[in-house]
């Protein structure tokens, strides 16, 4: 058996494992592990380089800016700023028809400059946002799928977590990653914005139920004062400026930020008295959690990038690529075509550990610009949030529904279609235009 048929082979078990329900950090390394094992011979060179790879994958203080980011993710939830983001965008889009869907999306843009979490977003609007939309008269359908779509907003406007996973999978800045994902972002915000204003004016039946198309209700309640919206931005604006403002600033790194950002969380979270001893254990707990699990699939991941150097198999696809007259643009939407495939069936972060090991010699081998190519990967695997059977969004926003909205998981991917219809278009538009990504580091 060749080196290159048990990489390729131990990437086809490894699909099968996940899908069968195996933890993809045990599948990774397992199948990793077997690999090289059977590539070089020797079961001691497959411990020895597992043992290595749990040494160099996380032993560099840069990893710090993950359990500091988590943190202050979950401080920020607690202290109940994805209301307060929320309560500021309907303030701002009351009277514009369709208004609360673009005060979601506006919300989750807000609540992604903070935390970088998608699943969070999903789960704090989908209590925040979709009781105001059903009550003012929006269709069950479009509440849960403006909330899911525009959770998605969490990984791709930085801070984001998944960002800084592909930063360390490919030995790029995390800093570089979340500059390059700024106007990619904002971009798919107004996207979806757009998107929002034109069903409400040109196809209402479809954003509002039949008793308010020809009304087209939006929130009519008294304006807030103006000491009580104060209130609520000042603190989005401090958490915002005192992270990302500090990272564009140069005053300090992205690790540094995190600690930042988590300190000013705390504040906050104390300030308004919704931060009890139990409640910052479990904070903690959860960012124990979180961090642990991102380590250990950092871990494994090393060890198959590994396993798939010397197995050659990068360099056989290159040379195979080649030989068929593949070139740049054919490569990019087999590489696409192949995420949002995987998307259908497993999660963002299994998508890039088994994915990127495979395709980032290649990219690499065309001379791609990897910073760009991690934003075309994030906005790929974020639609797989959104599209079935997955689709993890759709079914945070179902659990976090509970029995108050009875929305089945179907009518909830229906909801986010229109949403995935644009993901979809701002990626061509990221691909076909690279400097959208990279005008900012130049």
């Amino acid at each position: 058996m060749s080196n290159t048929t048990i990489a390729l082979g131990s990437l086809a078990l490894m699909l099968l494992f996940i899908y069968a329900g195996m933890h993809v950090a045990i599948t990774l390394g397992l199948v990793s592990f077997i690999g090289v094992w059977l590539i070089r011979g020797d079961i001691g060179i497959a411990a020895n380089l597992l043992a290595q790879a749990a040494s160099d994958s996380i032993a560099s203080h840069i990893f710090g800016v993950v359990p500091l980011f988590v943190l202050t993710g979950f401080l920020v939830a607690q202290a109940d700023v994805g209301k307060d983001a929320f309560e500021v965008a309907n303030q701002l889009f009351r009277r514009i028809r369709g208004g609360l869907g673009v005060a979601t999306v506006a919300a989750n843009a807000i609540f992604a400059a903070i935390t970088g979490i998608s699943i969070a977003s999903a789960a704090v609007f989908t209590r925040v946002a979709v009781p105001q939309m059903l009550r003012f008269g929006y269709q069950p359908r479009f509440a849960v799928g403006v909330v899911a779509g525009s959770s998605v907003l969490g990984m791709l406007i930085p801070p984001s977590l998944l960002m800084i996973l592909y930063a360390f999978l490919s030995n790029q800045s995390v800093g570089d990653m979340f500059t390059a994902g700024i106007i990619p972002g904002v971009l798919l915000a107004i996207a979806f914005a757009v998107s929002i204003l034109l069903m409400a004016t040109l196809w209402p039946e479809l954003v509002f139920t039949p008793a308010h198309v020809a009304s087209g209700d939006d929130d009519t309640s008294e304006l807030m004062p103006w000491s009580e919206l104060a209130a609520k931005i000042v603190p989005l604006a401090l958490l915002i400026f005192s992270v990302l403002g500090g990272i564009y600033g140069g005053l300090f790194t992205a690790t540094e930020a995190g600690a930042v950002g988590a300190l000013m969380a705390l504040l906050i979270a104390l300030v308004r008295r919704k931060l009890t001893p139990s409640s910052f254990w479990q904070v903690l707990t959860e960012t124990g959690h979180v961090t642990v699990a991102v380590s250990f699939l950092i871990i494994c991941a090393n060890i198959y990038t590994r396993m798939l150097a010397m197995s050659g198999a990068p360099q056989l696809i290159v040379e195979w690529m080649s030989s068929a007259g593949f070139g740049v643009v054919m490569f990019m939407l087999i590489y696409v075509g192949i995420i949002l495939l995987l998307g259908t069936i497993i999660d963002s972060s299994s998508i890039l550990l088994i994915v990127l090991p495979l395709m980032l010699p290649i990219a690499e081998q065309f001379g791609l610009n990897l910073v760009w190519f991690g934003v075309v990967t994030v906005m790929a695997v974020e639609i797989g949030l959104l599209t079935p059977p997955f689709g993890l969004s759709a079914y945070v926003v179902k659990s976090a529904l509970g029995s108050t909205v009875n929305v089945s998981i179907v009518e909830i991917f229906r909801g986010t279609a229109p949403f995935t219809i644009v993901m979809f278009a701002v990626l061509l538009l990221l691909m076909t235009f690279p400097g959208l990504s990279l005008v900012l580091l130049r």
